[in-house]
């Protein structure tokens, strides 16, 4: 009979607190960044959410300032001033509802918590649980 060594020799509890600490400060390092990755993305969206509804605003406030000055040009026309003003207002009002149905669609896209981290959080607390039995 021969006596064989194991491939790897018994490591001593320091060692393997060491490296099981290394490993977490790796894990908790890269979870970090990946929650700033999809922390930016969304951020990316609210962006594009909020310059749609600001073109609602401006095309809004244009609705009104349109109104005053169809009110002012157009009276002395030849159309009845009333459906020189109705034609701009409905215009501008249909721009500006335009663009505020589609900022709010896209705000609604927008999802406030890092999915893709928690989810790997998940499986790195799973992974642990598993190492430690």
């Amino acid at each position: 009979m021969t006596d064989q060594q194991p491939l790897r020799p018994e490591r001593s509890l320091g060692e393997l607190l060491g490296e099981m600490s290394e490993e977490l400060s790796t894990l908790f390092r890269q979870e970090v960044e990946l929650a700033r990755e999809e922390l930016k993305e969304e951020g990316r969206k609210v962006g594009r959410a909020g310059s749609r509804f600001g073109g609602a605003a401006v095309a809004a406030l244009y609705a009104g300032f349109g109104l005053v000055l169809t009110l002012g040009y157009l009276l002395a026309t030849f159309l009845p001033e009333w459906v020189g003003f109705l034609v701009v207002t409905l215009v501008l009002g249909a721009v500006a509802a335009v663009l505020g149905l589609r900022g709010k669609k896209e705000a609604q896209a927008i999802q406030p918590a890092p999915e893709q981290t928690i989810e790997t959080l998940k499986e790195d607390a799973q992974w642990l649980s598993e190492r430690r039995s």
